[in-house]
């Protein structure tokens, strides 16, 4: 097979499963690699393949050869193959260093294929079809209704939104669930509370907020006053019951609270599929899944919802594959809930997977001590606006300041909660969050903003010409140009790591280290002012291509990629 990279006349490279150089162009060099390799040993290309890893700093590819467990010392091994080694239109040379060998791509090749395929692809590059024709149900964010969503909520609802981002990225079909916290001794409280503190003013006006200021309230009156828990436990039990009078005033929170949230997660550019709740589970799903666990002889009450929720889910979706997105805290319960419904022989059970993570800490919510998102959002806003405001000629170029410096703040809190292993717990601090040098989400959004302004600082070089009729070759003089379309041509896999590791962190890593590449570029790579209209136009090429990647791969966490600031 003659791999298809832009180029015509290619040496020949042999088919090598679950590789796919049409979408990801560093297979290729990869693949030739291994044939190099497996040629001069005596090795099949399929044994070669899986050991041809990344390199280090400076070095493209390396292949560590004891892997191969083969007889006569690893010197003479790596001298064989270096021995018969002559340069092609993939691999420019090698280097023997003790067990290890380093390859070096040809530059020219790879500034082609890699800008040639981003630019086919577009916004499809870095996309697979892995999980073509799986289904995903994935159950993430799950507030409570009346305790406002705080910053404790943040953690589920970003991770959540990264994987069904990235698992429809890979080809899967994606429901994503909200599991709302709709049922429960609380509502008792707050109904006591409601008829005590309840305004229906402010309960139009913001329900989770006003519904969140009555419990506060109400817990403080049953600190004092054990009564109010009898009675609140009294008013349960008729909701329990379906009293028509005790279920109306909670469907009505229940729908207000819904359209709140509904609003919050627009602004945090995360979307749900379908809402539901503890309510919604079937009494009759619940009290089958209590007779087979009786007949069991088991003594788990406390999971029956969650066994007949996920009974129910299996039954209408026929999923593939079920995530929880849901706090280390939990890790125990879901454990145990996982391990029933495998000794219950249901045979999806071995489909369910926890996602879990650290945890924000420092609140608490029945005692108001909570920091609220949509105040951090507020405050996030108003010190990007201010820091908008210092240049009044780039303010004034800004369509719409309010919703860009709201987009940056939030691209802030996002990335800080995302740049580190989700399973680290970490303490709510506004300084660090509102922090906004170094590895910040502020200055993924800059980054873009750069580079989506080098077209509009060159109008004279756009539209670019095909693919075909750049001159790429120009940009090999330049070693930050091939840092960064090494980088560019990494994305896929990056991309496919995340989804076995579930892992926002290393997406969020390698945009970091993609944005710095292209910050070094900006003082020897120089589009303006360039006499060589050709050299430009390759300059102008790359940066294109970069930013399609940065778009992506923030699209990918869920950030709005911002054109001005």
């Amino acid at each position: 097979m003659s791999t298809t990279t832009g180029a015509t006349n290619r040496t020949t490279l042999p088919v090598v499963p679950d590789t796919d150089p049409s979408q990801f162009v560093l297979d290729s060099y990869k693949i030739a690699i291994a044939k190099i390799v497996g040629d001069a040993l005596g090795l099949s290309v399929e044994q070669v393949y899986p050991g041809v890893a990344w390199g280090k700093k400076g070095v493209d590819f390396t292949v560590a050869l004891p892997r191969f467990r083969l007889p006569g010392k690893v010197d003479e091994l790596a001298k064989k193959v270096i021995a018969s080694f002559e340069p092609n239109d993939y691999i420019a040379s090698i280097e023997h260093d003790k067990a290890f060998l380093h390859f070096m791509c040809n530059t020219d090749n790879l500034n082609r294929d890699v800008l040639t395929q981003i630019h086919t692809l577009g916004a499809d590059y870095g996309k697979n079809e892995t999980g073509k024709g799986k289904k995903l149900v994935i159950e993430y964010s799950s507030p409570n209704i009346a305790k406002s969503f705080h910053v404790g909520h943040l953690r589920s609802t970003i991770i959540g939104a990264f994987l069904a981002n990235l698992y429809k990225a890979c080809g899967w079909e994606v429901v994503g669930l909200n599991y709302l916290g709709d049922w429960g001794t609380q509502f008792g409280l707050i109904a006591v509370g409601f008829e005590k503190y309840g305004s229906q003013e402010a309960l139009e006006k913001d329900a989770i907020k006003h519904l969140f200021d009555v419990y506060v309230k109400i817990n403080q009156d049953a600190e004092k006053d054990p009564q109010v828990r009898v009675d609140a436990a009294a008013w349960f039990r008729r909701m329990e019951n379906f009293e028509p009078e005790a279920l109306e005033n909670w469907k009505v929170w229940r729908e207000l609270s819904v359209k709140k949230y509904e609003e919050e997660y627009d602004r945090l550019n995360v979307h749900f599929d379908v809402y539901t709740g503890e309510s919604a589970v079937k009494q009759e799903s619940m009290d089958k899944a209590l007779e087979r666990l009786n007949e069991m002889g088991w003594n788990v009450d406390y999971l029956t919802r969650d066994i007949g929720g996920a009974i129910e889910r299996y039954e209408k979706y026929k999923f593939d594959k079920m995530i929880y997105v849901v706090s280390a805290q939990q890790d125990l319960h879901l454990a145990q809930f996982f391990k029933v419904l495998e000794l219950m022989e249901f045979p999806w059970a071995k489909d369910l997977l926890h996602i879990n993570y650290g945890l924000v800490q420092g609140m608490s919510t029945r005692k108001g001590t909570v920091v609220f998102l949509n105040q951090i959002i507020e405050d996030a806003t108003q010190i990007m606006h201010e820091q908008m405001q210092a240049n009044e000629d780039k303010y004034k170029a800004v369509e719409d300041p309010e919703f860009t410096s709201r987009e940056i703040g939030i691209s802030g809190i996002k990335v800080q909660d995302m740049a580190a292993k989700r399973i680290n717990n970490y303490t709510f601090s506004k300084e660090r969050m509102f922090s906004f040098e170094g590895d910040t989400g502020p200055y993924l959004q800059y980054a873009h903003v750069r580079l989506a302004s080098v077209g509009r600082k060159n109008p004279n070089l756009l539209p670019l010409p095909p693919p075909s009729e750049i001159a790429t070759d120009h940009l090999s003089q330049y070693a930050q140009a091939r840092d960064i379309v090494f980088l560019l041509g990494q994305y896929p896999d990056v991309v496919l790591t995340a989804l076995k590791t579930h892992e926002p962190s290393g997406v969020v890593t390698y945009l970091f280290r993609l944005t710095h590449a292209v910050s070094s570029a900006w003082e020897t790579v120089i589009v303006k002012g360039e006499p060589d209209v050709e050299k430009a136009k390759a300059k102008l090429f790359l940066f294109e291509q970069a930013k399609v990647v940065l778009n992506a791969g923030m699209q990918l966490l869920s950030l709005r990629p911002l054109d001005r600031m």
